[in-house]
């Protein structure tokens, strides 16, 4: 009773060696605890902070360019299509592949080539087609999530700058240009389109709509390039290289203008 009471007012005191036993257990419940917290949050904010996500989207389009070059796919069309796959079927399974490729800097020509080789006009294009939109809209995504908020604050030179705010502000007809000319590569438009500020859906219409005419071109070629003295195969050539001589002369009448902006 005399650690609980005093017989004078009978105010009841806490026992010293009860409080002291008290404060150190919650001492360490205070230093322990917010530790691993700290430790996790600070580790969380590592793993997606704009340079971890960017280093993690190099990784991914090194592995998946190592992967082209090691595996050679260009075999399979060298040995034929899988036999157990035809027509609609084999179009689709081609059409992922093809996607795929895209995004691991397979040229697309070849793969038009390849579709109209294989399915012929309407099912390669409608294949090459379908492919182009996945391989943009993967690699898209993979810019904007990963890259996006490591790349904006280089944008700092002027043509950078521009660039950066034509996809940004007009970002439909600028990416509907840039798919029915030639002179940028598919891959170089996908990641500065999804650096910049543009919608995907606006992307992703404008890459359907202004890789028809180049897709065909390349699909009838691939189709008739058995009979290359055909109407059909000669007007596909003349399809494919009209674009690029008029890309060619917009590019060196603009020459001048481009060197102001640097």
């Amino acid at each position: 009773m005399l650690d609980a009471t005093t017989r004078s007012g009978g105010t009841a005191t806490a026992s010293p060696r009860a409080t002291v036993s008290e404060l150190a257990l919650t001492a360490e419940l205070v230093t322990a605890v917010p530790a691993p917290a700290g430790l996790t949050a600070r580790c969380t904010r590592v793993l997606f902070s704009p340079w971890s996500r960017l280093s993690l989207l190099v990784a991914l389009l090194a592995g998946a360019a190592s992967a082209v070059l090691l595996l050679e796919p260009q075999r399979l069309l060298a040995d034929g299509w899988p036999p157990q796959l035809g027509g609609a079927v084999a179009a689709l399974v081609f059409a992922v592949a093809y996607g795929l490729c895209t995004v691991a800097f397979v040229p697309r020509p070849l793969l038009n080539l390849a579709a109209g080789a294989l399915f012929g006009s309407q099912l390669g294009l409608g294949s090459a087609i379908a492919g182009t939109v996945l391989g943009a809209g993967l690699a898209f995504g993979l810019g904007r999530v990963l890259g996006q908020d490591a790349l904006r604050p280089l944008l700092r030179g002027r043509w950078l700058k521009a660039a950066d705010g034509q996809l940004s502000r007009h970002g439909f007809r600028s990416m509907l240009a840039a798919r029915l000319f030639p002179g940028v590569p598919f891959w170089a438009a996908n990641y500065c389109a999804a650096v910049s500020r543009m919608g995907a859906v606006p992307f992703l219409v404008a890459t359907a709509l202004g890789s028809i005419p180049n897709t065909a071109a390349y699909v009838v070629a691939g189709a008739r390039a058995s009979t290359p003295t055909s109407p059909a195969f000669l007007i596909a050539m003349a399809c494919i290289a009209l674009p690029a001589l008029v890309g060619a002369v917009v590019a060196w009448r603009k020459r001048h203008h481009l060197r102001a902006v640097r």
